[in-house]
């Protein structure tokens, strides 16, 4: 069991860092690098995410084969900044509060900002200096998933992600899927959804246990 939390606690990161920031050059090495191989395969032996885990691994090799990659990861640069940095018409913001507060109450920095600077409080854990985003960013919550992997028994881990992830990934994995020309970001959220919902089910299993 401590393996298999460990693995989920690190696909959990995994998925937090590309939300996070931009994929760069040494990012790209490590995850096309024949040793991520059995990362790859492992994903897709699952029979949940086996189409997302490879289509996943078709982008991210396919960006690392281009002739010029360099201009590939600006390309890939700018879709992350027009996605989630950029508040417009055709951006998919990674923030909770975004698609969980009424229409007419819609802040950054709100109640579920609040709300996820308490859980990290509590866990003695806190936002990194070099990350100023509200604490309801998809990064945190999946970050905080895969602290809770490890230190917090399945119910509690099945709250959490009822409560602060299941609540509002659908709609913004569509709204990337929408508005992402690229097709990196998409893959992301598909492989994202698949796993997050993959996961609740088997949280569910072994919290009756």
């Amino acid at each position: 069991m401590e393996q298999l939390n460990q693995g989920r606690a690190m696909l959990y990161n995994f998925l937090s860092g590309l939300f996070a920031r931009e994929l760069n050059a040494e990012r790209l090495n490590q995850l096309t690098a024949p040793q991520s191989k059995d990362f790859w395969q492992q994903l897709s032996s699952d029979p949940a995410l086996k189409q997302e885990a490879k289509l996943m691994e078709q982008k991210l090799l396919s960006i690392a084969w281009m002739q010029d990659r360099d201009k590939a990861l600006l390309e890939l640069a700018a879709d992350f900044c027009g996605l989630f940095l950029v508040g417009s018409k055709q951006s998919a913001s990674p923030y909770a509060g975004l698609y969980l507060q009424a229409d007419d109450d819609v802040t950054l920095f709100g109640e579920q900002h609040q709300q996820m600077l308490t859980f990290l409080q509590r866990s003695q854990l806190q936002l990194s200096g070099d990350f100023p985003e509200p604490a309801d960013h998809l990064a945190v919550v999946l970050a905080y998933q895969a602290h809770l992997c490890l230190n917090a028994s399945a119910s509690t881990q099945q709250e959490f992600l009822q409560e602060c992830l299941l609540s509002w990934l659908e709609p913004f994995c569509q709204r990337v899927i929408e508005c992402d020309r690229g097709g990196f970001y998409a893959a992301l959220a598909r492989l994202t959804l698949a796993f997050v919902q993959s996961d609740a089910e088997w949280l569910k299993g072994a919290a009756a246990h």
